[in-house]
This record gives structure tokens, sequence and C-alpha cells, in this order.
């Protein structure tokens, strides 16, 4: 059914058809029967996919990456389609429109996407505002942070700190972003004594919150792919030297390999989609092998099966998450790939999803 729907919705622009899909989950979020009749279709148990991170209990480990639901508008509807957990964001201390438009391209042929919509979002206390019943959503939900794009780096450490002062209370986790493209030298905030002063003041702000009361929560950083080997060994040292609970491997690329040749090969932006897939578990097993035994790591950049899931869970990655799979194979795509991974678990003789975990990479 939904190669139909996704014929009807390729003939809009990306943006109009993300924005069309946003309003149609903001009808079922309303809709007790709508979630019911979603969660029936589209989710899959299966105790052997459980897992315990931070204190935090995922029912799978597919999860939805930041960039879709970037208000959290919608989260209560997305965990109705079988995802383990939901990132939102990337939310900022204040509203921001993004880059101009057009900002979002499909590239069919390489099942990729390219994007440079800038955190574009409605700014952090209205996300507070959409999250005050988080806790009701069945799965967690991780809140991505950004920094204003008009906020010059000298000062990125108070927009993380107000984001997290702001959203503290309405997640379970926390991911500080300093890898997206798409925002003026947003990724000089991965060198490694950028990234140490961001994590301490966002650290002490959390400290201040839970001294008040607030609950521990963890702080991830999400990196890029397109370090070199000796940068992203500092970049993850320094993030877990600092108190990082986890790392995210890894955003979208600058680089253009396996679509030089697409008519949108030039166009500004990150690249994500099936390209990414080598490049980014790649990075998932060097991570792992660099911090694996200190932090968890969440594997994204190119998942559309349950094999492509599998591997970044064999080098490395706890969690997984997806994004393109889902514009190209649709709503479906957590049960699918849920189920391929519990027959891969079988054949592998694994008891439970853990212990596939960096099988590849120790």
């Amino acid at each position: 059914m939904y190669q139909l729907v996704k014929k009807f919705l390729f003939k809009m622009s990306a943006e109009e058809a993300h924005e069309k899909t946003i309003h149609l989950l903001r009808s079922v979020e309303n809709s007790a029967p709508g979630k019911s009749i979603l969660k029936m279709v589209y989710q899959f148990r299966d105790e052997r996919l459980e897992t315990t991170l931070w204190g935090i209990r995922f029912p799978n480990p597919v999860g939805l990456a930041a960039g879709f639901d970037k208000n959290a508008e919608v989260y209560h509807a997305l965990a109705s389609l079988g995802f383990g957990f939901v990132e939102v964001g990337t939310i900022t201390p204040q509203g921001q429109p993004g880059n101009p438009q057009p900002r979002l391209f499909r590239l069919p042929e390489k099942q990729a996407v390219i994007n440079r919509m800038g955190f574009n979002n409605y700014g952090a206390y209205t996300a507070s505002q959409n999250l005050l019943d988080y806790a009701y959503a069945d799965i967690p939900i991780g809140i991505n942070i950004g920094k204003n794009k008009l906020t010059p780096n000298e000062e990125a450490a108070s927009d993380y700190s107000k984001c997290l002062d702001l959203l503290y209370s309405y997640g379970h986790y926390f991911v500080i972003n300093v890898s997206s493209p798409n925002t003026p030298n947003l990724r000089d905030l991965q060198e490694a004594n950028s990234l140490r002063s961001i994590l301490r003041e966002v650290k002490a702000k959390a400290a201040e919150l839970e001294m008040r009361g607030a609950k521990a929560k963890p702080i991830l950083v999400k990196v890029s792919p397109d370090m070199a080997d000796e940068q992203m060994s500092d970049v993850v040292r320094a993030a877990v030297a600092e108190g990082a609970a986890g790392i995210i491997a890894t955003n979208t690329t600058l680089s253009r390999d396996g679509v030089e040749n697409h008519p949108y090969a030039e166009e500004v932006g990150g690249l994500s989609g099936k390209p990414l897939e080598e490049r980014s578990t790649a990075w998932v097993r060097e991570i792992y092998q660099e911090v694996g035994d200190k932090v968890p790591i969440i594997g994204v950049g190119g998942i559309f099966t349950g094999d492509d899931a599998y591997r970044k869970i064999r080098a490395g990655a706890s969690l997984v998450q997806v994004y393109t799979g889902m514009i190209y194979r649709g709503p479906g795509i957590a049960r699918q790939i849920n189920k391929r991974l519990v027959q891969l678990l079988k054949k592998d003789g694994f008891a439970r999803i853990s212990d596939a975990v960096g099988v590849d990479a120790r």
C-alpha cells in the first residue's frame, strides 16, 4: 500500500510531502482509535529485542532519528509505528526559519536524500509544551539540541545550556548536535577543546537542575562522518572524558561518493541514505573499538533493512536509527527490520540483541 502512497507523495516537493505527513500524523495523534490501529498494524514485539541502556528500557533497538519530528508534535503517533524510541529536534533556544527553500532533495535512484534544512524549528519553549506528556509515549523520547544560526561559536555552549534548562524535564535522553553540515561553522564545535567546553557547561547545567530535583538524564554527542581518523578519536575521547553518556554515529555527509553523476549532486547540504551506509558502519566499528567499553553507540546512516541494522549492531551499535529509509520504505520499516533482526539473532545463536553488539569489532 505504501508504494501507492509514495507515488502520490513523490509528485510533491520533498518538503511539502513531509509537511503533509506531519499533518496526517497530527490527526492520528489526537485519535485513540487511530493510534490503536497503527499499533495493531505496525508494532512487533519480541523480548529478544529488548535492551536497557542508562536505566532506560528500549522495547526494540530501532529508533527514528532526529529531523523528522522537529518540534515534538507527533511523537505519540510515531511511537505507534513500532519504533523502539523516537528522537525529536533538532531544537534551538529560539525558533528560526532555517535555510531558504528549496532545501530538501530526493535522489530515488540512489535511495538517498540531500538536505540543508538549517535547524528550522519553533524553539525550545514550544517544544517543551509539546513534550509535557512525553512520559506517556510508551517508548523513550530523545531530544536533539543545537545552537541558533546567529549565535557565534564562542557563545554556543550557552545555547545548548539554555535548551537543556527548558527541556530537561521532558525527555529520556539528550543529544548535543555539533555535526550538522547545514549551520555555518557548526562542525568547528567538534574540535576537542570546543566540545569539552560545551559539555562542561551542559553538564554543569544538568547538575544544577538535578540539585533542584530533576531526574538525571544521559547526554549524548552526535558526530560527523567527515572527520579524519585522528580527529574522530580525539572527539570521542574528549566526549567520554567530559561525561558524555553515548555517541551517535553518524550525521549526514558532505561527500558525494556514490551520487557524483546525479543532477542534485551539486546541491549544498548533507547526504543521507544508502550511499552513507558503509561509511557510517565503519565509523561505528572504529568508535566501538575506541570507547565501546565505556559508552553505548547509536548507529545511524543508510539503514533500510534488518540486515543493514544488524551490520551496525555487530559493528558496535547498541541501538540504531532510521530516517531516509522510512521515506523510501514507508511506515512499516521498524516492523520489517525488527522481524528480520529476530531471524538473524536466531540464525547466529544469540539469545538477545545485546549479545550481538560489537561481535565484528572485538
